[in-house]
């Protein structure tokens, strides 16, 4: 008898275990469909992206009127847009495609940048034209590239993803059709990098936002070192771990942490000049002891401690008895909002407890400033009229498309909110309005 039941009881568990492994390939083979199906719907919305696109760009070149043209770039920004988002669906990421996205990026860039300025001020030059020119043709490369690897696709009934697990694997297949074509699309496109390098396309670069100014020598790793221990106030070096950036890093640094039982710390260092990029202390903070302006006497002394220079304070706010403080740049009377630095201080202790300055050392740089073309006057009749403004200043900030702009500062009230105005000191075009944050409303509380 008993041994009838053990077999009973082996034989359910051989079911169930069975009936367990069945539901479990079913729910893996529908993540693998839904996922099948997500890539060929991106891909073949990319395919319908790039022949819009294409179409859209050779209007554009018989179009005449200035009021059509800029509805028309707005479309080509759009698209661009829709066909990054569907790149970005797809198993590419091992795969390098980069300069496809950087292309599409920069269609998007000088479409966007024509369309919102005044064509009939600045209709389009005959460089401009001949760009648009270079775009369509290569728009149309890419979309028959891409429509060859569409038609085989569909014909041999090929999955996204196999393509997936082939760039999984260390041993990539080389017959793989659809990595096959993605590769001749992108290098395609790395062909026109050259050809559209003087054309108003290739001036769009991100390259004015990248480490130029740094000075000084190359510092050791020990020299690294030395200098981390000072920023995180500890007297033993061997407690600090060092690792340098990898071949893809935007600039060489080096990475110390440093941790113990009630503190971690984090630094990014320049391994050219040692200066420090970014500081992050994560302690227990306790009871407050030193007022906000308090920190911000710490956070100023700070600066001159790594040499800053003209550092004005802007911002300040109070977050967990934490001051948090931001500075910019200020040279003749004007506020550089590219080079801002960041500075967070215990107001327990009155220590460092984060820094931010990438900004400061990717955008610093001495600059050749000319005076306004508008008054003060002029410029704030561009301004909302029912905004009491109650201070003004110069500055340089980045417009929507990275371009540095010198615009008059208005900073004003509205009801009961506080706005930040920027109106170009040029052609009192309005830059950017931001809302400035106030008391944060307690919810939840009857």
């Amino acid at each position: 008898m008993l041994r009838w039941i053990t077999i009973g009881l082996l034989s359910l568990g051989i079911i169930g275990t069975g009936y367990w492994g069945y539901m479990e390939h079913q729910e893996k083979n529908a993540i693998l469909i839904q996922a099948e199906n997500t890539y060929q719907r991106a891909f073949h919305e990319l395919s319908y992206h790039m022949d819009l696109l294409h179409d859209t760009i050779g209007t554009s070149l018989a179009m005449n009127s200035r009021e059509k043209l800029s509805p028309q770039f707005v479309e080509i920004w759009r698209l661009t847009s829709e066909a990054q988002s569907n790149v970005g669906q797809l198993p590419l990421t091992l795969l390098p495609f980069n300069k496809t996205e950087e292309f599409l990026s920069n269609i998007g860039d000088f479409t966007y940048r024509t369309a919102v300025r005044d064509l009939d001020q600045e209709p389009l030059t005959k460089k401009e034209i001949k760009t648009l020119k270079n775009l369509y043709k290569q728009a149309g490369e890419i979309k028959d590239e891409l429509r060859d690897v569409q038609h085989v696709v569909l014909d041999s009934n090929l999955r996204w993803m196999d393509v997936q697990l082939a760039l999984a694997t260390e041993d990539e297949p080389g017959d793989n059709t659809i990595i096959d074509g993605f590769k001749t699309v992108e290098k395609k496109v790395e062909g026109y990098a050259e050809a559209n390098a003087d054309s108003p396309l290739g001036n769009m670069s991100l390259e004015d936002h990248e480490f130029k100014n740094l000075q000084g020598e190359k510092i050791t790793e020990k020299q690294a070192l030395q200098l981390s221990k000072s920023l995180f106030n500890i007297e033993n070096e061997e407690e600090l771990n060092l690792a340098k950036s990898g071949d893809g890093s935007d600039i060489p640094l080096y990475s110390i942490s440093y941790r113990n039982e009630n503190k971690n710390a984090y630094m990014d260092m320049t391994q050219q000049g040692g200066y420090l990029l970014s500081l992050l202390v994560d302690r227990p903070v306790g009871k407050k002891k030193l007022s906000l302006n308090d920190g911000q006497k710490k956070s100023e002394q700070y600066l001159r401690d790594q040499s800053f220079e003209q550092m004005e304070l802007f911002q300040s706010s109070e977050y967990g008895n934490i001051g948090v403080y931001s500075f910019l740049y200020v040279d003749d009377g004007i506020r550089m909002y590219p080079d801002a630095i960041e500075i967070k201080v215990g107001l327990d202790q009155g220590d460092i407890l984060g820094v931010s300055a990438k900004n400061y050392f990717m955008n610093h740089h001495d600059r050749k400033l000319s005076k306004p073309k508008l008054s003060v006057k002029e410029a704030k009749k561009n301004v909302n009229p029912q905004i009491d403004l109650q201070e003004e200043h110069l500055a340089i900030i980045e417009n929507d498309l990275g371009e540095e702009v010198l615009t008059y500062e208005f900073l004003g009230i509205l009801d009961d909110d506080t706005y930040r105005i920027f109106i170009n000191a040029d052609n009192g075009q309005e830059e950017h309005v931001e809302k400035l944050g106030g008391t944060e409303k307690n919810y939840g509380k009857m």
